[in-house]
């Protein structure tokens, strides 16, 4: 359970979001969301901002965010996968159930994997995912979700149950839900997938095979301009086989509660920002820092602001990291810093950019304090598709362009430069490892990354997108050893 502590946080969190003030009802999107085919799982909160993932062409990751209730109209079904997403069951259309699923097939190349001198690697991924959402009235919801990760190809060394899985119960949960006083309440029990954080501290991780699920228990608060969400999770510990060997990870509990506030539309002149304050607790038994193995307490203070501010749309996350591993204190920092300039009023316009991120490390060789910051569970391809970076002792600056050189067709492309916060402590990939001896080496510069990204929307349900990407190894890799690599990827995914 939480502390007494954290109780009392969480609860006056709460008691705030009845008092919705006079603030205006925000709507705009985060990321080319559509309000009006998004879920409108609150009526008052902006939908785009209740910490549920963005919604775009109806769709989302988590596809119990999405509401196909307007197919409740026979006549606005246009072929028979509509009719899928609006099942009636009940005369009153009250009980129905909606149908969803995704084939992805997928190709990765990597050069160096694992930026070893060695022959290149092939992964022929497929994910097939089906899922049910029955909806037992207005105020009770079932979902279930199966997915399956299917992997082969050359040199594939040892692959992640994320990537090759036969069978799993991706999730399974009941809400329970209901409007007090024009306060949106809900409560959610079981498997699930969780993003009401920063995009870099929690995210279901598309780019897995297999999602990054939860379970246990999660509720929320949704007033006019302010909201709360409270959780209390542990993990999951995927296997290679069917759905009896993926099993709660008792040794990893992640809890806490995140908070949400509208700004007037009328500050800075006319904008859609929100912020959203979190405090969370990660317990782990078995952390790993440097040659040890011990349980870690890791407490996160943060502050996330985030929308658009006329053409300047912007992603600020500040956080600090405290608590304790093996007996040790930690005293960390994240400051993410995103932001990008549309150039133009069309909603294809392009937009330039810039992030700059810092990440304080140190200590995992040492016997003092521990400094090296984490990012628990958030997106793990933002500072390089092939995994080889993740916030943890990094600073990164990566100007960035996004365009559209055909219609339906969008372009973003980025030159990263990183280094390391300080050359005592090793350089770190995504799953959280370290590049083995890059601590005992001297060079600060990790590496500069060039990417490029192309998506092809053929269809809100059809989409091709390519990857390519070529890490220039710097010193704190080459001293100890490691190479350069490139990786080129390309898969189409098909939805309903």
């Amino acid at each position: 359970m939480l502390t007494c502590s954290w109780r009392t946080a969480c609860a006056a969190a709460l008691a705030l979001v009845p008092a919705t003030g006079a603030f205006a009802q925000n709507t705009g999107p985060k990321e080319a969301a559509n309000p009006s085919q998004a879920a409108p799982v609150s009526e008052a909160y902006p939908v785009e901002a209740i910490g549920d993932g963005v919604t775009s062409g109806g769709y989302n990751q988590s596809r119990w965010a999405e509401d196909w209730t307007r197919y409740r109209n026979p006549a606005k079904r246009d072929d028979p996968i509509d009719r899928l997403k609006f099942i009636p069951i009940a005369a009153d259309g009250d009980v129905y159930l909606t149908l969803s699923g995704e084939l992805r097939l997928r190709v990765n190349q990597t050069t160096n994997p694992n930026l070893l001198n060695s022959e290149a690697q092939r992964q022929d991924i497929n994910r097939i995912v089906g899922g049910a959402d029955l909806h037992l009235g207005k105020h009770i919801r079932v979902f279930g979700e199966l997915a399956h990760g299917g992997l082969a190809g050359r040199n594939l060394g040892t692959p992640a149950a994320t990537l090759r899985n036969d069978l799993v119960v991706q999730q399974s949960f009941v809400d329970v839900t209901g409007t007090v006083s024009g306060v949106d309440l809900g409560v959610r029990y079981g498997r699930q997938t969780f993003a009401d954080g920063p995009n870099l501290m929690v995210v279901p991780r598309d780019n897995n095979t297999i999602f990054f699920v939860y379970n246990g228990t999660r509720a929320w608060a949704r007033g006019k301009t302010l909201r709360a969400d409270v959780f209390d999770f542990r993990t999951t510990r995927l296997g290679f086989g069917g759905t009896g060997d993926d099993v709660t990870d008792q040794a990893r509990r992640f809890s806490g509660i995140s908070a949400g506030v509208v700004l007037p539309k009328s500050f800075l002149g006319g904008s859609k920002l929100f912020v959203d304050p979190f405090l969370w607790r990660l317990r782990n038994t078995a952390a790993v820092w440097g040659p040890r193995t011990g349980r870690e307490v890791r407490d996160f203070y943060g502050l996330h602001v985030w929308g658009d501010a006329g053409p300047v749309n912007l992603d600020w996350t500040i956080n600090h990291q405290g608590g304790s591993y093996d007996g040790r204190k930690i005293d960390a920092w994240l400051i993410l810093l995103a932001q990008n300039y549309k150039l133009g009023k069309s909603k294809t316009a392009p937009r330039v950019g810039f992030h700059a991120d810092y990440a304080s490390g140190g200590g995992a060789y040492g016997t003092g304090t521990l400094r090296n910051a984490l990012a628990p569970f958030g997106n793990n391809i933002y500072y390089s598709y092939q995994l080889f970076a993740t916030p943890t002792n990094l600073i990164a600056f990566a100007p960035n362009v996004t365009f559209s050189p055909l219609k339906a067709v969008r372009v973003s492309a980025e030159y990263q430069l990183s280094w390391r916060d300080t050359t005592s402590d090793a350089v770190y990939r995504a799953n959280g490892t370290a590049f083995a001896r890059t601590q005992n080496v001297a060079g600060r510069k990790i590496a500069d990354t060039a990417r490029l990204q192309a998506v092809w929307s053929i269809s809100p349900r059809i989409s091709v997108t390519g990857r390519y990407e070529h890490l220039m190894a710097g010193p704190a890799l080459t001293n100890a050893g490691y190479k350069s690599s490139d990786f080129l990827a390309g898969w189409v995914s098909l939805r309903f």
